[in-house]
């Protein structure tokens, strides 16, 4: 072989060698191989439980909170059947039931209270002096029937608030006891006089003004034989302590419209017997 042609070999030789060695070294210092690359779409997914809002409509329910049983609180159409005490429904009503066991609600008040044009035992345009506007109207028609019979009449006490009644019933249990106080005074909210409704009456007078003594006067028979005329009933009446829960007292009146009122009179019973209420008293 001739020396050309062995350098020729040799540098073909060298080259070759060369090139094994850049394979190598690239293969060393090269990315992964596929099988070692994640796959799009393969990347971890944190599970609804972790974060519930991953996906969509998968969030837990909120809790429901539980719905309040219904108190039994009445009507206040005497149609109650324990002896609880139960809250008037409709307390605006004309014949709305407000005794020892039906009460009105705490923050009630008359929308129409007036001041009626008759005579008072007091001159004070004050808030005893006011009542209902339909009460009102009745009660000038009555005042002017019994003054034409030669029998005129004067209010005592109408309507009362319930921070009024309040004061006027923790008197009277200072006075003579809660047990005594409450046959002839209301407790707060179960007042006859919060309703506007109510009246207490006397003759012109004022003599026996709330007063036992007034049951034997001819204004006390006047009203007990006219009352219900004008749509007021003795609220009250003798020998129905143990229905109304309260003493007899002939000058209390109170408006329940001239219909019932009549009713009631024909039947001489009182208002919780015609709305066959649960007797307050036992």
């Amino acid at each position: 072989m001739t020396p050309k042609k062995r350098i020729t070999r040799l540098l073909i030789l060298a080259s070759a060698v060369a090139l094994f060695a850049g394979c190598e070294s690239s293969k060393e210092a090269g990315g992964n191989s596929p099988s070692d690359t994640s796959t799009p779409g393969t990347s971890a997914v944190t599970s609804p439980s972790a974060n519930p809002s991953a996906t969509p409509g998968s969030t837990s329910k909120p809790t429901t909170s539980p719905t309040p049983t219904p108190s039994s609180k009445g009507t206040g159409t005497g149609k109650g059947t324990d002896g609880a005490e139960q809250v008037a429904a409709k307390p605006e009503s004309m014949t709305v039931l407000v005794n020892k066991q039906f009460k009105l609600p705490d923050t009630y008040k008359p929308s129409d209270l007036v001041y009626p044009d008759v005579n008072f035992v007091f001159a004070e345009k004050i808030e005893k002096r006011m009542m209902r506007q339909e009460a009102a109207g009745a009660l000038e028609k009555m005042f002017a029937a019994a003054k034409n019979d030669g029998t005129p009449l004067a209010g005592v006490s109408a309507y009362r608030s319930h921070s009024t009644q309040t004061t006027l019933f923790n008197r009277y249990v200072q006075k003579d006891g809660e047990a005594a106080a409450k046959k002839y005074s209301a407790v707060p909210g179960h007042s006859e006089h919060e309703t506007g409704l109510a009246i207490d009456v006397s003759g012109s007078t004022g003599k026996c003004a709330a007063e036992d003594c007034f049951g034997g006067t001819p204004e006390a028979k006047w009203l007990e034989d006219h009352a219900h005329e004008y749509g007021f009933i003795i609220r009250y009446p003798k020998g129905k302590e143990a229905v109304t829960g309260y003493q007899y007292e002939p000058w209390h009146l109170r408006y329940v419209g001239t219909q019932m009122a009549k009713d009631i009179k024909s039947k001489n019973t009182t208002m919780e017997e015609y709305l066959n209420a649960v007797p307050v008293a036992k």
